[in-house]
């Protein structure tokens, strides 16, 4: 959460760091500033809310020549979304941004305060120049300073500091938090993400953790792991689309197909990136994530069972190492992320890590974190995915699961290949069915004014599509603010019934190819009890008071595909009845790096 950008150079700065800052808008946007160092003055612009904000704020403000900036847009972690939190902060010469969380900062200040350090915030953030400044003006070597300053810092960080003891400098320290340094000919560049430096710079570092130092103009070189920058920008615009979200939810059915390129043949699977797993020493697998990734995985869970007869479990990410977790000789340890920086779930990888079992992990972003720290990655190839309620990233995920259940099923010999064929084609239906359905989004369009009232919804299913329910209610929460659960059907009766009156909601996932009859006899408990039932389904059913229709499949996964575009957009169109923001919902940040 958060993100950071820092300029070295003679180019305009605040064009520069504004321009960055727009493109890590999604990783929070509570408040944003920047801080410029020019011909020994240092600027400092805040504000908050959105970067238009911070714009309008320093509109007069130029500067020219060669100088330093850093900037920041925020997530709120300590203190309130006011200018005084909002980063940068600032000591008496010294200006700092930073991304993650100073688990000991308590006791540093207090230390601080006695040495008379003034504080102005709420946040972590600011002990960190005030502690720097005092190793400043007890040892004058600025470098030195920084270093001890990092060294008692306990927690996760992606610091950038300048001082006008040293006007030709950013100081940096990166501890699990994500910092990339770029260059091109004759400036650098610092970012949270490669977002900002397309285009801009034509190599970069990604820094490990444990990285501390001093970037001038000159010492770019002396960076370890340099590698070109691809360049591309056209998968973050909006094509035309008034919000990122609604793009990402149409683009599915291509990005789904990018992800099977390679890896789905025409009766067998291939995963080269499995080379680095001993696959006969597999005897279980651990799925561990958080959020939409939580969802996916727990959808995995089924598909593993089913296809590969693997017993798998899944495990939220923020619990799992807390719990003194055990597994098995032979266990596979498999982590899902979108962003590849989310903090939980790059702890619970390093621990198990730590303790030698075989990792993977499905994630979205190459030299993230998680897939630096793993033992190999599936990249899901969903592209940039700027909306913050995370769609695509999702669908890819489950597709890469789906490949990961048939690929170890065909490594273990109980895959023949006429049912491997049925699988495939299964998918290539199944992504074809993620193409929006222009009748069924202006259907759902004209039937959410029904739902924007009442005490909250319940999303329902049966087998691999309770997750799917999990993920339907978590969008809408995500971006309408209103009060969804999902649950398995079966389990209506067993205490969530009692809710059900004229003003509940059921969204009800009945497909035709698995536990119909089931399903339909819950929903009907509900509908007896006066909910409105919301039915997504290929046949009409009469207890219904609204029928979202999906196409005749042949498989449950076909179904499973279409009615989690149904329930993207059924989140999409009743959010902007509310007149939210969908890209940018609140509280919320695209990428998770704090506990």
């Amino acid at each position: 959460m958060c993100g950071i950008v820092g300029y070295i150079g003679n180019s305009e700065k605040k064009s520069m760091l504004l321009n960055g800052l727009k493109e890590l808008e999604y990783r929070g946007y509570d408040s944003a500033g920047i801080s410029i160092l020019s011909e020994g003055n240092l600027q400092t612009f805040k504000a908050v809310g959105k970067i238009s904000n911070l714009e309008r704020k320093c509109h007069n403000f130029t500067s020219e020549g060669f100088g330093l900036g850093i900037g920041h847009t925020r997530w709120a972690t300590h203190g309130k979304p006011t200018e005084v939190n909002a980063h940068p902060h600032f000591g008496t010469f010294s200006n700092i941004v930073h991304n993650g969380i100073i688990e000991n900062y308590q006791s540093l200040k207090e230390s601080l305060q006695k040495e008379g350090k003034h504080f102005i915030s709420q946040t972590d953030t600011e002990v960190i120049v005030h502690l720097f400044e005092s190793y400043v003006e007890k040892s004058q070597n600025i470098l030195e300073a920084f270093t001890k300053t990092i060294h008692n810092l306990k927690g996760a960080y992606a610091i950038l500091l300048i001082t006008q003891k040293s006007a030709d400098t950013i100081y940096y320290a990166k501890n699990g938090s994500p910092l990339i340094i770029g260059k091109n000919n004759n400036e650098i560049f610092f970012a949270s993400s490669d977002a900002p430096l397309i285009g801009l710079v034509t190599e970069v570092s990604y820094l490990q953790d444990g990285a501390i130092g001093a970037m001038n103009l000159q010492n770019f070189k002396n960076l370890e792991n340099i590698q070109p920058l691809l360049q591309d920008k056209l998968t973050a615009q909006k094509d035309g689309f008034a919000f990122f979200m609604e793009k990402e939810i149409y683009e599915q059915h291509r990005v789904l197909l990018e992800t099977m390129i390679g890896r789905v043949q025409e009766d067998c699977f291939i995963l080269e990136e499995l080379r680095a797993i001993d696959l006969q020493s597999i005897s279980s697998i651990t799925l561990c994530a958080c959020g939409t990734s939580y969802h996916s995985a727990l959808t995995g869970s089924y598909l593993l069972e089913k296809i590969a007869k693997i017993k798998t479990k899944v495990e939220i990410a923020s619990e799992f190492r807390y719990k003194e977790p055990i597994l098995n000789s032979g266990e596979l340890f498999v982590v899902i992320s979108q962003s590849g920086e989310t903090a939980d779930t790059l702890e619970a990888l390093k621990l198990i890590k730590r303790q030698g079992f075989q990792t993977l992990s499905i994630c979205n972003v190459d030299n993230s974190s998680i897939v630096r720290e793993s033992h190999t990655t599936i990249l899901t190839r969903a592209g940039i995915e700027k909306g913050v309620a995370s769609t695509k990233a999702f669908s890819t995920q489950v597709m890469v699961l789906w490949i990961l259940a048939g690929f170890l099923a065909q490594i273990k010999g109980i895959l023949p290949k006429t049912e491997a064929q049925k699988i495939i084609q299964s998918m290539f239906k199944a992504t074809h069915l993620t193409k929006v359905n222009i009748k069924m989004h202006e259907h759902i369009k004209r039937l959410t004014k029904r739902y924007l009232h009442g005490h909250g919804f319940f999303f329902i299913g049966r087998d691999i599509f309770y997750p799917l329910a999990l993920e339907g209610a978590l969008k809408l929460k995500e971006i309408s603010y209103l009060h969804a659960e999902g649950y398995p059907s079966g389990e209506m009766k067993h205490g969530p019934i009692a809710l059900a009156d004229t003003r509940l909601f059921c969204v009800a996932l009945m497909p035709q190819n698995l536990l119909y009859e089931k399903i339909k006899s819950n929903v009907e408990e509900l509908s007896a009890r006066d909910a409105t039932i919301c039915a997504v389904t290929s046949e009409y059913y009469e207890g219904s008071d609204d029928w979202i229709k999906t196409s005749q499949a042949q498989t449950y996964m076909e179904e499973f595909f279409e009615m989690m575009v149904a329930l993207q957009l059924f989140a999409l169109e009743v959010s902007l009845r509310l007149g939210n923001d969908v890209d940018m919902p609140r509280n919320l940040a695209k990428s998770v790096t704090v506990e």
